[in-house]
């Protein structure tokens, strides 16, 4: 896989606290940096909660409105990020890998078995939920979801080769293709069609079968998709050099999955991206945080370019994918954007083209992730 805004005249916080947090904090944003993790306020970036952990730390929302799952390497730990508290409570993997927000389901991989864990994240509020355990035939980089009548679809492949993806309804195999050389990544889009990305397109699976739907180009990797379950289109990354060592790519693509078509867009001129650019408004816009700084805003239809708003300073993707880098988050209908040269992290209104408020960190933010989730 693969990092200065204008005048904003909201007080910058860079408040820390260890206390546990009486009340909870409203709309938890978590950013990573090396050392630990900001608790953040998402309407004021107040920083609730400086929590010390060691390693490389990835996040992901645990699917509801109070709780963040941080990647360590026991597996899937438990953040209650609205109580501003780090608990002991993990979901023990092997090489944690994906996590799959989708419906009443969080569905968690762990790479270095195979295993996938499922549980309703809404028992999240009574500590840790009961889960129900899955296994694929071998241990590959891989990952899951499960629809809403119960159909668990996962990757397929070894340590060395990930190839396609089945649909499970139970112990029975409804479909499966093996048409997706090094499948990564999922998304879910209107009316619960998911992508899967490919070396040379993406895969579909709908009512009970997978559709290839393959790139215009002989190699044309995606590995990163942004769905938006009010939109049948999805964003992916795209990178069309398969001898590139490390290929800044200055397209990507839309993918429609009522007419089965891959449409490739080409971003601004010198203009690149990388994986963690990528973001969904909340009218389902496709929005991509440019190496000019800019986050460029692509209506997800025609892939027309609507408009470019600037952020952060001009940056370059780090050659390290777990150095710092800036990231796109979003989550209803707050954008938020992190940068990392200047420790800052900014929310984005994409109506009005604006920057709405700021926050400076004391250390430097790397992954960037929230509570995302619907009361029960």
């Amino acid at each position: 896989m693969a990092c200065s805004s204008g005048s904003n005249e909201n007080a910058e916080s860079t408040t820390t606290s260890a206390e546990p947090q009486t009340a909870p904090i409203p709309e938890p944003l978590v950013a990573t940096y090396d050392g630990g993790l900001y608790v953040l306020d998402g309407e004021t970036l107040e920083v609730r909660q400086d929590i010390p952990l060691d390693g490389f730390l990835r996040l992901n929302p645990a699917g509801d409105e109070s709780h963040v799952l941080v990647t360590t390497t026991d597996g899937f730990r438990i953040l209650d990020a609205a109580g501003g508290e780090l608990t002991d409570d993990t979901f023990p993997a092997a090489e944690a890998g994906h996590v799959v927000v989708h419906g009443e389901n969080t569905v968690l991989f762990a790479d270095g078995s195979g295993e996938i864990t499922a549980f309703d994240p809404h028992a999240l509020a009574d500590g840790m939920p009961e889960t129900q355990k899955f296994t694929t035939p071998q241990a590959h980089h891989g990952v899951a979801v499960i629809l809403a009548d119960g159909t668990l679809v996962h990757s397929i492949g070894d340590p060395e080769n990930r190839t396609g993806a089945v649909a499970m309804q139970g112990d029975r195999e409804i479909a499966r293709s093996e048409e997706c050389p090094g499948i990564h990544g999922e998304s879910v889009a209107a009316d619960e069609v998911v992508i899967l990305g490919c070396e040379n397109g993406v895969l579909k699976y709908a009512n009970g079968k997978f559709t290839k739907i393959s790139s215009p180009t002989p190699y044309g990797r995606i590995g990163n998709t942004r769905g938006h379950q009010d939109s049948p289109v999805v964003l992916g990354d795209m990178k069309v050099d398969a001898d590139a060592e490390m290929e800044r790519p200055q397209q990507f693509s839309l993918i429609d999955t009522t007419t089965d078509q891959l449409k490739l867009v080409r971003m601004p001129p010198s203009v690149s991206y990388w994986f963690r650019s990528l973001g969904r408004g909340p009218q389902g816009e496709a929005l991509m945080l440019g190496t000019d700084g800019q986050l460029h805003v692509f209506d997800p239809v025609s892939g027309d370019l609507v408009k470019s708003i600037p952020v952060i300073q001009p940056w370059t993707e780090p050659d390290d994918w777990q150095q710092p880098g800036p990231a796109v988050f979003t989550r209803e209908q707050s954008v938020y954007v992190s940068d990392p040269a200047a420790k800052q992290i900014h929310v984005v209104d994409l109506q009005s083209g604006q920057i709405t408020n700021s926050a400076t960190l004391e250390q430097t933010p790397n992954e960037l992730s929230g509570a995302v989730g619907h009361e029960h």
